[in-house]
Formats: C-alpha cells, sequence, structure tokens
C-alpha cells in the first residue's frame, strides 16, 4: 500500500495485525524481519575494474595502435613497438583513473539511518537497532529524533518535522494523525506519514512502521540513483565521434597506400614490409595519440581554475559540460534561497512595513516607552516584542562569531527580526519574565505566553499584573479577538478593520509568505485551568509576514545566464505560491507565467511532459521522481542540463543531469555524492562564473584539437604526396609519434591556460548536437594542415633531389615541427591578432616553444637520438632555411584572422 495517508488509524494497525498498546511479539518480530529484511539500504555491484580496463583497451584508436605494434614487432621494429605500447598503456591508465571512482552516494545514504529507536514490543518499551524495525512496529517519537522508517502516525502531539532534505520545503511540517483525502498527494501533503531520513523538531509522537529499507521514500531514492544511468559528457561524445571517424580514416588510408603500391609494384614480396611499414606509418600519423593526454591535463588544470572560484570539480569531465549547458534547473531551498526563514513583513494598524526598510531607518523603530513615538512604530515596537516573547526559539552564537537558531524555523525568524530591530530575546524575558504557556496544538494553530506586565507608561494592560501574548494563524486569532491597538488606543474590532486585515493576509499569503498575528491581553491572573479562559477577547496586534529570501547575488546570476543563452528553472518541493514569488522575483519566471504541480505531472505522460517542457519554468510540490523526469525530458529535447540542489531529493536528478552541482555547505553528503561538481560557498552565481570558465576550457581544448589535426594532416599530406614524387619514405613512424606527442603536447599543454575569448559570455552555448569541427573550425583544420604539409615537403623535395644520400628527411622533419610552433602562437585566440593579445600573456606557450626547439635541436645533433629517430645533423645554414620556411604557417594564420575581422567590421 502506499497511500497510508488515506486510511484510519484503526485500518492501517488491521492491515499490519499490530497492537499500538502492546507493539508485536519478540516472536513476530523475528517472522517479519525474516520476510522483509534488516531495516537498511542496499547497495547494488559497482563496473568491475577489469571492465573498465578492457572498455579502455578495446576502444578502436587503441585497438589500431595495438596492431600497429604487432605489425612493427613482426617486422623487428623494436623501438616502434617500445613507443606504441607505451602510450597504449598511458592511455590506458589515464581513462581507468577517470572512470573508476566508487559510488559513495548510498554510502551516504546509509548514513541517514539511525543506530537505535524506541519502539513498543511485547507490551513494553525497548531500545532497539533501526536496523531491525519491521512493518508493523510501533515506535515512539521525540524532539530531536531522525525518523527511522517510514510510517504512519497514530499519535501526534504538536509533532513537526522537518524534511526538507527529503521534499525541500524549508519550513518544519505540523503533523497529524487523522486520515486524510486526496490521491496521490505529494510528499510534503502527507501530514500524517512520517519518512526514513527526516527529524522532529518540536513535540512527540508515535507510528506505526509502515515501510522499512529499500521500500522507503528515502530507499526509493537510492533505487533511483542506482538504476540511473550516466550520460555521456558533450565532450565525450564529439571525442568518441572523432576517434571513431580518424580510426576508419586510418583503415582507410593503410588499404590506400597498400593497393596504390601493389599497383605500382614490380616486386609485391619485396615491396610488401615496405608498404606495410608505410600504411603504418600513416595510420600512426592520422591518430592525435598526445589528444586523451592533453584533453584530461586541460580539465584537470581547469578544475584547479574553478577551485579558486569556489566549485570543487569531483567529475573531470564536468569541466567542460559547464561551457555547454543550456539550462540550469535548480532546487529552490538552500540554492536559490537561503534555507531560512526570515520576517519580511510586519502589517500593524493600516501600515505595512518592510523589515530591510526598517532596518535602514534609522529612528523609525523607537523605544515603546516614549510617548513622542510614533503610534504606528509603537504598535510595530509591541508586535515584534509579543512575537519574541511568544516564542522557544534561542539566538547562539559559534566560536566565529556567526548566529543560528536553535529551536523551529519559524520561531527563529520572529526571535532574529527582534534581535535585528534592538530587542534581543534576554532582554525582554528579563523585562517581562514569562511565567505560563498554553502550548502550540495543531487544532488551535496557535501558542499563547503569559508574562508578568512590566512597567510601561502606555498601561495598555491598566493595572493587570499579568498579559498574554497569542500567536497563530491569522484566521484563528481574529475569531478570538475583540479588539485592535492603533498605537494610542484600543478600539473595537468592526467589520471594516476585519477585512482589511484579512486583506492583509490574502495579499501577502499570495506572494509565498507565511503569515503569523500576533494578539495580546490583560489578564488578572496567570492560574488559569482552561486555555479558554485566557484566549477571547484579545488585542489583535498585526501580521508578521516570513519567507525563505533568495540569496542576494541569484537575479544578477540569473540575468547573466540569460545573456549567455542558459535559461534558469526552478524544480522544488515547496509550496506553488511560494515557488513562484520566489521565482518572480528573481527573474526566472515572469508575471503570469505557468507552473506545474507534482500532481500534475504525475498525470502527464512523458510525451507530454516533453511538449511543454521548453516552455515551464517552475515546477512545485515535485517528488524525485518528477525532477528526474523533468530532467530527462530537457534532454530529450536536446538540451545539455545542469541540475543543482542539496537535498537527498535532489541526488538522484543530479546524478542524471549532464551535470549536477551540489551545495557544499548546506549539501548531504548524499547530494554531494552524485554530483559532478560542488559549490564551496552555496552560491548561485557560481554556477555562471564556472559555466564561463567551462566555455573557456571547451574554447581551448577546441584550438589543441585544431592544433594536432592540423598537425596530423600535414603529416598525412607529406606521406601521401611523398611516395607520388618518387621519394622514399619522407617520415618514419618514430618521427610521426615524436610530433604527436612532444611537439603537439607541450604547446597543447600551454593553450589549456589561454584566457577566455572576447564576449565569451555573450554567445549562445555549443548546442549539444553541433560537430567538434562546427563554426569553421574543420574548414581551417583542413587548409592549415595542407598548408603545413606543402611547407614542409617542399623543401624536403628539393634537399632530396638535389642529394638522395643528404639530410632531406632531417629537413621535412624539422621544417613541420616548426610549422607547428608558429602554428600553435597564431591559433592562441580564434579572433585576435597574436600582437594584439601579446606573445607574452601566455608565457607557458613561450617556455613551450623553446623547450620543443630546444628537444628538436636535441634529436638533430645528440648521435644516440640521432640513430634512435633516423635523423641527421643540419648545418647553421639548413637550420635556418628550415626555420624561415616555417615561419609561413604563423604569417598565413594571422593573415586569414584579420581577413575575418575585416569581414566582421564590414557586415
Amino acid at each position: 500500500m502506499g497511500d497510508w495517508y488515506r486510511y484510519e488509524v484503526e485500518q492501517v494497525v488491521e492491515t499490519l495485525k499490530t497492537n499500538p498498546e502492546t507493539g508485536l511479539s519478540a516472536a513476530e518480530a523475528a517472522q517479519r524481519l525474516e520476510q522483509y529484511g534488516l531495516n537498511e539500504l542496499i547497495e547494488k555491484g559497482a563496473k568491475s575494474p577489469w571492465l573498465i580496463i578492457w572498455e579502455q583497451l578495446t576502444e578502436i584508436m587503441v585497438v589500431i595502435l595495438i596492431i600497429a605494434a604487432i605489425v612493427s614487432a613482426f617486422f623487428g621494429e623494436i623501438n616502434d613497438v617500445i613507443v606504441i605500447l607505451a602510450i597504449v598503456v598511458l592511455n590506458a591508465i589515464l581513462g581507468f583513473t577517470q572512470e573508476y571512482r566508487a559510488e559513495k552516494a548510498i554510502a551516504a545514504l546509509k548514513k541517514l539511518a539511525v543506530p537505535t529507536v524506541t519502539v513498543r514490543r511485547n507490551g513494553r518499551i525497548e531500545e532497539i537497532s533501526a536496523r531491525e524495525l519491521v512493518p508493523g512496529d510501533i515506535v515512539i517519537l521525540e524532539t530531536g529524533d531522525l525518523i527511522p522508517a517510514d510510517g504512519r502516525l497514530i499519535e501526534s502531539v504538536n509533532l513537526r518535522v522537518q524534511e526538507a532534505a527529503l521534499t525541500g520545503e524549508s519550513e518544519a511540517v505540523d503533523k497529524v494523525d487523522e486520515a486524510l483525502s486526496g490521491d496521490d498527494l505529494p510528499l510534503g501533503d502527507r501530514r500524517n506519514m512520517v519518512f526514513m531520513g527526516t527529524v522532529s523538531t518540536y513535540g512527540r509522537g508515535t507510528a506505526v512502521i509502515t515501510e522499512t529499507g529499500m521500500n522507503t521514500e528515502l530507499g526509493n531514492i537510492a533505487d533511483l540513483l542506482q538504476t540511473v544511468e550516466q550520460e555521456q559528457t558533450p565532450l565525450q561524445k564529439r571525442l568518441g565521434d572523432l576517434g571513431k571517424t580518424l580510426a576508419w580514416g586510418a583503415v582507410g588510408i593503410i588499404a590506400v597506400v597498400i593497393i596504390l603500391g601493389v599497383i605500382r609494384s614490380n616486386d609485391i614480396l619485396h615491396d610488401l614490409e615496405n608498404l606495410i611499414l608505410t600504411g603504418i606509418s600513416m595510420a600512426v600519423a592520422a591518430i592525435p595519440e598526445g589528444l586523451p593526454a592533453v584533453v584530461a591535463i586541460t580539465l584537470a588544470l581547469g578544475s584547479q581554475r574553478m577551485l579558486k572560484r569556489n566549485a570543487l570539480i569531483r567529475k573531470l569531465p564536468a569541466v567542460e559540460t559547464l561551457g555547454s549547458v543550456t539550462t540550469i534547473c535548480s532546487d529552490k531551498t538552500g540554492t536559490l534561497t537561503q534555507n531560512r526563514m526570515t520576517v519580511t513583513v510586519l502589517d500593524v494598524a493600516g501600515r505595512t512595513a518592510d523589515v530591510k526598510t526598517l532596518l535602514t531607518a534609522k529612528g523609525f523603530v523607537q523605544e515603546m516607552e516614549h510617548d513622542d513615538a510614533l503610534p504606528t512604530a509603537r504598535t510595530l515596537n509591541l508586535l515584534v516584542t509579543a512575537g519574541a516573547l511568544c516564542n522557544d526559539a534561542v539566538i547562539q552564537t559559534n566560536i566565529d562569531g556567526e548566529t543560528y537558531v536553535i529551536g523551529d524555523p519559524t520561531e527563529g525568524a520572529l526571535v532574529m527580526a527582534a534581535a535585528e530591530l534592538g530587542f534581543t530575546k534576554e532582554q525582554l524575558a528579563e523585562r517581562w519574565p514569562r511565567v505560563a504557556e498554553v502550548p502550540f496544538t495543531s487544532e488551535r494553530k496557535r501558542m499563547t505566553t503569559i508574562h508578568e506586565a512590566g512597567d510601561s507608561p502606555l498601561a495598555l494592560w491598566g493595572e493587570s499584573p499579568y498579559v498574554a501574548f497569542t500567536k497563530g494563524s491569522v484566521d484563528g486569532l481574529l475569531e478570538i479577538a475583540s479588539h485592535l491597538w492603533t498605537g494610542n488606543e484600543i478600539v473595537p474590532l468592526d467589520t471594516e478593520l476585519l477585512n482589511r486585515i484579512s486583506e492583509a493576509n490574502e495579499q501577502l499569503a499570495s506572494k509565498g509568505q507565511r503569515v503569523l498575528g500576533v494578539a495580546f491581553r490583560a489578564l488578572p491572573s496567570y492560574e488559569v485551568k482552561d486555555e479558554t479562559e485566557i484566549e477571547t477577547d484579545m488585542v489583535f496586534l498585526g501580521l508578521t509576514a516570513m519567507m525563505d529570501p533568495p540569496r542576494p547575488e541569484v537575479k544578477d546570476a540569473v540575468a547573466n545566464a540569460r545573456t549567455a543563452g542558459v535559461r534558469s528553472v526552478m524544480i522544488t518541493g515547496d509550496h506553488p505560491l511560494t515557488a513562484r514569488a520566489v521565482a518572480q522575483d528573481l527573474t526566472i519566471a515572469a508575471d503570469g507565467a505557468s507552473f506545474l504541480t507534482g500532481r500534475e505531472l504525475s498525470q502527464m505522460s512523458v510525451a507530454e511532459l516533453e511538449k511543454v517542457v521548453e516552455d515551464v519554468s517552475v515546477y512545485a510540490r515535485v517528488s524525485p521522481e518528477h525532477k528526474l523526469n523533468i530532467v530527462e525530458a530537457l534532454q530529450a529535447e536536446g538540451e545539455i542540463v545542469a541540475m543543482t540542489g542539496d537535498g537527498v531529493n535532489d541526488a538522484p536528478a543530479l546524478k542524471r543531469a549532464d551535470i549536477g552541482v551540489a551545495m557544499g555547505v548546506t549539501g548531504t553528503d548524499v547530494s554531494k555524492e552524485a554530483a559532478d561538481m560542488v559549490l564551496l560557498d552555496d552560491n548561485f552565481a557560481t554556477i555562471v562564473a564556472a559555466i564561463e570558465e567551462g566555455r573557456v576550457i571547451f574554447d581551448n581544448i577546441r584550438k589543441f584539437i585544431k592544433y594536432t589535426l592540423s598537425s596530423n594532416i600535414g603529416e598525412l599530406i607529406v606521406m601521401l604526396i611523398g611516395p607520388f614524387l618518387g621519394m622514399p619514405l619522407p617520415l618514419v613512424p618514430l618521427q610521426i609519434l615524436w610530433i604527436n606527442l612532444v611537439t603537439d603536447g607541450l604547446p597543447g599543454l600551454a593553450l589549456a591556460v589561454e584566457t577566455g575569448e572576447r564576449g565569451i559570455m555573450k554567445r549562445p552555448p555549443f548546442h549539444p548536437k553541433e560537430s567538434i569541427f562546427s563554426r569553421g573550425m574543420g574548414q581551417r583544420i583542413l587548409w592549415i594542415g595542407m598548408a603545413m604539409g606543402l611547407v614542409s615537403l617542399v623543401p624536403g623535395y628539393l634537399y632530396w633531389r638535389m642529394d638522395p644520400n643528404g639530410p632531406w628527411q632531417t629537413i621535412t622533419f624539422t621544417t613541420l615541427t616548426l610549422a607547428q610552433m608558429g602554428n600553435a602562437l597564431a591559433i592562441r585566440s580564434n579572433i585576435d591578432s597574436t600582437f594584439s593579445i601579446g606573445f607574452f600573456s601566455n608565457r607557458l606557450m613561450v617556455v613551450s616553444i623553446l623547450l620543443t626547439f630546444g628537444l628538436q635541436l636535441a634529436l638533430i645533433y645528440v648521435p644516440f637520438l640521432q640513430t634512435f629517430f633516423h635523423t641527421e645533423a643540419l648545418s647553421l645554414r639548413d637550420l635556418l632555411i628550415s626555420l624561415v620556411i616555417s615561419a609561413i604557417i604563423f604569417v598565413i594564420v594571422e593573415l586569414e584572422k584579420w581577413w575575418r575581422r575585416r569581414k566582421t567590421v564590414n557586415s
């Protein structure tokens, strides 16, 4: 039964075959433990490390390299074998390290289970391990207890339960024990139920356990976490497609080389070895062996930069994913808001006052003793005083000097507001000592405290030695109030005043505010037998409205995200009116914008949700499954989704989203473990800063891909055209590997720290299906690569024609290497000239180019390296010729950028 809330206590008890007075017998409990299992969350097995290694070694690019190593070994090219296998091992280690992370989300969920619980068994009170709870157990709940399993309340004495981690609702829920009506009520509205992992904050109660372990709502979340499949990031998909394209391209090139060689050959058996080695060289040239390492290091460097901006990256691919985000789905409580109930409005005697205004308007709220104080100010003073005195919450200060509230969040808001306005609870309690109280009950929906009247010259309570302060629901207070305090006098509460108070109440409530009324009454004595003797003929003071306020920086962050083409969506378990008010305040939703509730979502099919998901910006009263469905519907529409949250209820959606973002301060361990990124300052604005950083990183990865693939195409041009000109093999496999790993790798790492392009946050994000070669990059790779190949081949060909036994191969190799250095300098910016951004603005690039140049000289002039890489020493004249010719690439790339800038200005 998933609808226990609909049934009377007697029906629930009968169905579960238990007794509220005596509980289960030991024998029955043991039998049920055997039937239902332990009350714990079950963790499914993770992917085997060996399976991860196997997946790394069976990627198509790696397979081709392994085949190349085997063929090279067959022909005795041991040096080639060693280098190729070293590359394979390095890439496998990098891939394994990134993927092999033990999932800790379920372990974090397990921490929410309590070690012991008080139950009725065998007709007596016992303390047992929470793991041994079974359906039908009678559990006794006190203030501060963690709820050990899901249960139906059979008794609730002023019980309140904080369910924010599970439902997203910031306010503690008043619990009842009577049956509720309605189909598929959201968890937050099932007020006669308690749920595993939540905590009681007030009162006491008794519950019969209905579900344990994986059958609880928390267990449902655990199951969702483990069944959600992790989506590949846009970069992983693009690099996967790129790898397949290049791998099949390499296979095609090998086939073409061998077929053409066979056609031209006069002695197939003699030339076959040379043809196969040439084909292997071509395959090695086509595959960017340094790409996985450079991408991994680029992401790691990016994560370090993000850490300086208070964004902790847990999974490296998330660094790039941020740059592709098109939609941010954010939880409300603790993410967009402060997760702290705050008094925002005081309404008295025809005047509504904003608390922020009161705090800044010095002198407006004056001491009530002053007869010359404004009447409204005097009433505000009394309203604030009464709210703080009729209150059990207290303010504490931690070792860092930060204040925090102990007690109910609503009461804490009243005490905090009084303190901010200059009335500390300690001072008020000393002046008006509490002598008696009538506790809050859910039936009356109010609380009353009785105090010694003090020495106020206003003599509101005449000669009476005591005064009663009452706070509670506005409608309930108006039923027991007969007068109103105007600030000057007590007047009868006529129809006009009643209407005015009711209208103010409705207006504040419609904005998503929690509204409480406050009243007082003079008393001759505090010794009363019945609350009705006190709570009658009261004097109404005013209204206090409170809400969990938005974080001050969020509104600008939402606007900045919108400018960058990123839409913000609120998904919360809170009340629809509250959600809409906060969303409109933050400009997430426009006035009159539509929103969906959990009940409406439950009645929609996946196809129906996908049709409207692009138009709805606010979802309220949603369950964990709903959050998951919304994220999946957005992804089905082609969106790259970032999901932010801090509660247990957010974890499945955090894991399913393209990037899950958890709160570091207020977030639960469960949400952090499920997330890709953790905000250390819980600042929504940090997400936008991280998106900007992600775009910079994605741009830099694209620059590296352009850089390395243009080099690969240059190598292929040299290797394809050279033999057609009658030349021997222009480059040997080890020289190609040197270019792909060292010559590409060092400047490639320098590109990783390049700063962002102009206007990076004023352009739309890359579409998820947009190719890695989009926006003209593919064309630039082709023409730069062709130019590089020709620039390198021409001097090598001329030297070969002059002396076939001369250093023509070294000239070709060196020219291609140095041409890459010019290319690296020129593509640092896609828009601006290298001269305008400055040669030394990226000092790591300068160092890497100088280091690569030095290593290239070592290959040419150090004897044992000459032997290993098949190079010859060049004269100073030959080296200068190679250097000058290679500079052509830098010049033509800069000219192409100048031409594009000129076209942009003219258009």
